[in-house]
C-alpha cells in the first residue's frame, strides 16, 4: 500500500467508527427522553429515536464497508 492508500483506509475506518458513535449518542438521547417523558407523545418520540439510532448502528458501516471494499482481482 502506498501512503495515500494508507491514509485513506484510515480516513474511512475513522468514518464507519464515528456512524457507530453517532448512532450510539442518537441511541442514549433517545433513552433519556423514553425515561423523562409524563406522555405519551414525547415517549413515541424518544423510542422512535432509539430504534432509528440501533438501526443506523447496524446498517450504515456495513453499507459503507461493502462500498469501499476493494474489488476482487481477476
Amino acid at each position: 500500500m502506498t501512503d495515500s492508500s494508507d491514509i485513506t483506509a484510515r480516513n474511512r475506518y475513522l468514518m464507519m467508527t464515528a456512524s457507530r458513535i453517532a448512532g450510539a449518542g442518537g441511541a442514549v438521547f433517545g433513552v433519556i427522553l423514553l425515561g423523562r417523558a409524563q406522555t405519551l407523545g414525547p415517549q413515541l418520540v424518544g423510542l422512535a429515536i432509539v430504534i432509528s439510532a440501533m438501526t443506523m448502528m447496524a446498517i450504515v458501516p456495513r453499507a459503507l464497508a461493502a462500498r469501499w471494499r476493494t474489488p476482487p482481482e481477476a
